[in-house]
């Protein structure tokens, strides 16, 4: 099987969850198929990384000439350039990865990702722009695909409510552990030093700075925890972060905020292991890798009742209302507090984590390849 993997829309430290995924499934999928079954489309700023350090050497890598980061120009190149490129390789299947797909594949079948319904849900997610593209974009998609995959059932049950989509057309596929084995942390003491933290307890949420993520929230509920921990939210920054930072400042927190922007591979590792507990208020989720990363760490996780989040977290997490101030900062105060319960947590975390892989992903997505091509 030659499959042709979509990832124009992939930039290097401006994608967050959705580059977690991908830099996951394509090794996996490379170790399942081997590597020279994969043709990787990129953009660019991709490219330049791969040359560099390649996910899955031996795979083919094909740069389409995007110029620059606009989302109009890569949605250009991708129902414009990738399909030429796509059937000049050969491709059996190709596989969109970020919701999107051209509506001329170039392959016998065309298999795509749906990574959550947000711009439907919380339209206040996205640019106008961008909100309008997606209404289009992603409803084509799943018409035109073969076949759908879902990273939860959350997600599918949304799918088939929201658009219609058949159930029998969707399949679900978790993804793996984030990180797992792909980079060693950087030592704790290095990052305490670097970022400010002294020897503070760490509150750990990473999280892209989008009006979902709940940060406003977040930061009311930290006011109210007594002691000096520290709240550190790694991720990319958007126009929101200022009046995040503001925000913070006028509930006299400011100074025990880090606002980090997005930290290498090795420096999440290492925030992973020092912190004392994981909190992730979202209000929506595809799927919710930093709950599964932190488990994975046997770090104590709270998370929002919401959407994904339960099915990933199962019985392995102190779960809240993420709507609710006061119940998000009495999570965080529970695990600062109670030993006992953070202990139990986290190794009912690890045994949790223990139930998903990339290569079990990598499998069931070349299984839905298959069903794609039949």
């Amino acid at each position: 099987m030659r499959i042709a993997l979509n990832l124009v829309s992939l930039v290097p430290g401006e994608t967050g969850g959705a580059e977690t995924f991908a830099r996951g499934l394509v090794p996996a999928l490379a170790r399942e198929a081997g590597p020279e079954a994969l043709t990787l489309f990129v953009a660019p700023e991709l490219a330049v990384e791969l040359r560099v350090a390649p996910w899955a050497p031996g795979a083919r890598v094909r740069t389409l000439p995007v110029p620059g980061r606009s989302r109009i120009r890569r949605t250009l190149a991708e129902q414009t350039l990738l399909p030429l490129a796509v059937q000049r390789s050969g491709a059996d299947v190709l596989h969109n990865l970020q919701s999107t797909a051209p509506v001329y594949a170039g392959a016998r079948a065309v298999v795509t990702t749906v990574l959550d319904l947000l711009y439907l849900h919380h339209p206040d997610t996205h640019s106008r722009l961008r909100r309008r593209g997606m209404a289009v974009l992603v409803p084509l998609a799943v018409r035109r695909s073969d076949r759908i995959i879902a990273i939860s059932q959350a997600t599918k049950d949304d799918l088939v409510r929201s658009l219609g989509t058949p159930p029998g057309k969707i399949d679900v596929v978790h993804l793996g552990p984030g990180l797992a084995g792909t980079a060693a942390p950087t030592p704790e003491s290095e990052l305490r030093a670097r970022l400010g933290l002294g020897a503070a307890p760490i509150l750990l949420s990473p999280s892209a700075r989008r009006a979902h993520k709940n940060l406003e929230r977040l930061l009311d509920a930290f006011a109210r925890v007594p002691g000096a921990p520290v709240l550190v939210a790694p991720g990319y920054a958007t126009g929101a972060e200022p009046a995040l930072v503001a925000r913070a400042e006028r509930l006299g927190v400011g100074d025990r905020v880090r606002f980090t922007g997005w930290l290498s591979d090795e420096d999440l590792e290492g925030l992973y292991e020092a912190a004392t507990a994981l909190v992730f208020p979202s209000l929506a989720e595809g799927f919710g890798l930093p709950v599964l990363e932190a488990m994975r760490h046997g770090l104590p996780v709270a998370c929002a009742d919401r959407t994904s989040l339960p099915e990933i977290a199962g019985d392995a997490a102190l779960l809240f209302d993420p709507e609710s101030t006061e119940a998000i900062a009495e999570a965080m105060r529970t695990l600062l507090s109670d030993t006992t319960l953070a202990a139990r947590l986290g190794e009912a975390g690890r045994r949790r984590a223990e139930q998903f892989s990339w290569e079990r992903a990598a499998r069931e997505t070349l299984a839905s390849y298959e069903r794609a091509l039949a």
